[in-house]
């Protein structure tokens, strides 16, 4: 089956452009695949996959630091193939700061405007306008080891915007952080790239950071794009199994169509129950199928006949976090179907082993690609 490659631009309107690139470092397996990939200019797009899918290699090619084996990569138009890393003007943030450690936070910063000749008045002003954007103003005397790990990432993405590049690559720059940090900088990242509206590529695993910062996420998997799209429609429309397993918590029950009506709506016998589902990968009467259908979108003790789709469950397991409870349940033949429900009631309202109905519409419920569980060759 073709990889989904929707929500491109077309060429007219790309910055950056990667066409049908390749990268091998053994000559034998393919780290990246025949990717295309457009970037517009002022978007932050994520490159979001799990470790080993290509992500960094692509941001390495990128900025200059790897050679693809095949293809082309552009910016603004240009082919990069023979123009050294130092010659992209790039920034760059990498996930250990790379700060030099002898230098203050001052010269740190001073140091890729001393490099592109910049006089020394020049060179003050863009870095007190640079610690202002991080809002670390005052502190250009300090040395990397007086500073926390989270002002230490604030400059290390200062430094990428001091010299003021058209693009920003940034490779994990939140990966070192606890989690109360990494949710500090995602927004402030954000706030950063709206202000500026430079061209932001981001590289992460984590999908709560590609949902806060991006326009667009394009999901890796083995060196190929599965899906690429808004935050929004990558999590309520996906359109692989894989992208839905992946982006948020996701029931996947697998079956046999049985029937296909002119409105996209399958019937697909899950366990001898019947289940009907919005169609999305093509498919016809007797082809397997995987069906995607959220945890939130299931309804608890629905009046009868309000949901197309209606069945009795066996509460196995219940989780309390908080704002919501995590029901795990027995239904369609499956033992580790999930449902959340908010905690409005307070916790009670339901007990392990109670037996439950619930419902789902079929547009809630999605007829995906077979599952594929193994990476492709």
């Amino acid at each position: 089956m073709p990889v989904q490659r929707d929500s491109q631009p077309s060429n007219g309107s790309a910055y950056v452009e990667f066409e049908r690139v390749r990268k091998s470092f053994d000559g034998r397996t393919l780290v990246v695949r025949d990717l295309d990939l457009q970037i517009r200019k002022g978007e932050f797009l994520t490159l979001l996959g799990p470790s080993g899918s290509g992500k960094t290699t692509c941001l390495m090619m990128l900025a200059g630091f790897e050679t693809p084996t095949s293809g082309a990569i552009r910016i603004d138009g240009s082919p990069m193939h023979q123009v050294p890393p130092r010659r992209r003007g790039i920034g760059m943030v990498f996930q250990n700061y790379a700060l030099f450690p002898h230098m203050t936070v001052g010269e740190n910063l001073a140091f890729p405007l001393e490099v592109r000749g910049l006089d020394a008045e020049r060179r003050r002003d863009r870095v007190r306008r640079a610690l202002a954007l991080v809002r670390l103003d005052g502190l250009e005397q300090r040395r990397p080891r007086q500073l926390s790990g989270g002002q230490q990432q604030r400059v290390a993405i200062a430094r990428a915007l001091v010299f003021e590049p058209d693009l920003v690559l940034m490779d994990e720059p939140l990966g070192a952080l606890d989690r109360r940090l990494r949710e500090e900088l995602q927004y402030e990242i954000r706030r950063i790239h709206q202000d500026l509206g430079v061209t932001v590529l981001y590289v992460t695993h984590d999908q709560h950071e590609a949902m806060v910062l991006s326009d667009r996420v394009a999901v890796f998997r083995a060196g190929r794009i599965e899906q690429i799209a808004s935050p929004e429609a990558l999590y309520e429309e996906p359109t692989r199994s894989f992208v839905a397993r992946f982006i948020g918590a996701n029931n996947r029950l697998t079956g046999r169509v049985t029937a296909v009506n002119d409105e996209g709506i399958c019937d697909v016998d899950v366990g001898g129950q019947v289940v009907r589902a919005l169609r999305i990968a093509p498919c016809a009467p007797g082809d397997a199928t995987t069906l995607s259908i959220r945890p939130e979108r299931v309804a608890v003790a629905p009046a009868a006949g309000l949901y197309t789709n209606e069945f009795e469950a066996r509460i196995e397991d219940i989780t309390f976090l908080g704002d919501h409870l995590r029901l795990r349940v027995t239904v369609c033949g499956r033992s580790d179907f999930i449902v959340k429900i908010p905690n409005i009631v307070g916790h009670g309202a339901v007990l392990e082993g109670d037996r439950i109905r619930i419902g789902w519409t079929p547009t809630d419920c999605r007829v995906l690609n077979p599952d594929e569980e193994e990476e492709p060759a």
